[in-house]
């Protein structure tokens, strides 16, 4: 089993959902997005996301467009995002990373390149925003071969007659995308939620994290109670921006102001169920 199939076993062992956290390589700098990688899994992280830096992120809403924008001005790349990966690995055996992104730079690295240094890093999934499953296959048999997850997005707007072909080579999980629009601008109503949860797990036996404008503890508990997994991006983003001073270089308590805001987020994602038995 994956580390990401062993997760979610676990999670599922406990009754409870996972917490899915978000970093932007190198964003503000290599040493800082290390540090909060390095420190989400104590703090509550169950998995962990990382943005590969693009220049034309399509999907993603202001607040992770700057953290890119930051992350490539400090001299991001694809190879040092998976040099991010190793590093954290040296430490961190059993938390699965998921590195999110666009075609684009994959294509530019070599596919086959690409999924074999993503996976000799301590890689376990893929999710690539524009890539849709009719041309998906271009990196599903080389991502499958080098033992990656290959992991979807489904969105509101995604007809019940489609779900089949979209989860079609979906591995690790899937992702539920909450809203129709970019990252980190509304959150889902928990009666949308406990409406479309059920209509993808018709299809699929695969966990459903969701994910797209999760930004309080409250909004976490609310998914976790309906899905197998709450992902929580530019609310942190958020805060690592706050604490960064004028030269955009990251305060001293800027990664702790971070981690204090997962351990909240943990917290109420693993007291969610709990708190509606009772």
């Amino acid at each position: 089993m994956s580390r990401i199939a062993d997760r979610f076993a676990a999670l599922r062992a406990q009754g409870r959902a996972g917490l899915i956290t978000f970093v932007e390589a190198y964003d503000p700098d290599p040493a800082t997005s290390l540090a909060l990688l390095r420190g989400m899994p104590a703090a509550g992280a169950d998995l962990i996301e990382i943005g590969m830096p693009f220049t034309d992120p399509m999907a993603d809403g202001p607040t992770v467009q700057r953290a890119g924008q930051r992350a490539l001005k400090a001299g991001a790349t694809l190879a040092g995002t998976l040099a991010l990966v190793r590093d954290f690995r040296k430490a961190e055996p059993a938390t699965p990373i998921v590195l999110m992104g666009y075609f684009n730079p994959i294509l530019s690295y070599g596919i086959e390149a690409f999924c074999r240094d993503a996976a000799q890093s301590g890689v376990d999934g893929l999710i690539v925003v524009d890539l849709p499953p009719e041309e998906a296959e271009v990196l599903a048999a080389p991502s499958a071969a080098r033992g990656l997850d290959l992991i979807r997005l489904i969105a509101p707007t995604t007809h019940e007659a489609r779900l089949p072909e979209v989860l079609r080579g979906t591995s690790g999980f899937v992702y539920y995308v909450s809203i129709t629009g970019i990252t980190g601008t509304r959150t889902a109503s928990a009666e949308h939620l406990a409406e479309a949860i059920p209509l993808v797990r018709r299809f699929t036996d695969l966990p459903v994290a969701v994910g797209f404008g999760i930004r309080t503890p409250e909004q976490a508990a609310t998914v976790a109670r309906v899905a197998d997994g709450a992902v929580v991006a530019s609310a942190l983003i958020d805060t690592l921006q706050a604490h960064l001073d004028e030269t955009g270089r990251a305060r001293p308590d800027a990664v702790r102001k971070v981690l204090d805001q997962v351990r909240a987020l943990a917290d109420a994602v693993r007291g969610a169920r709990g708190a509606r038995a009772g």
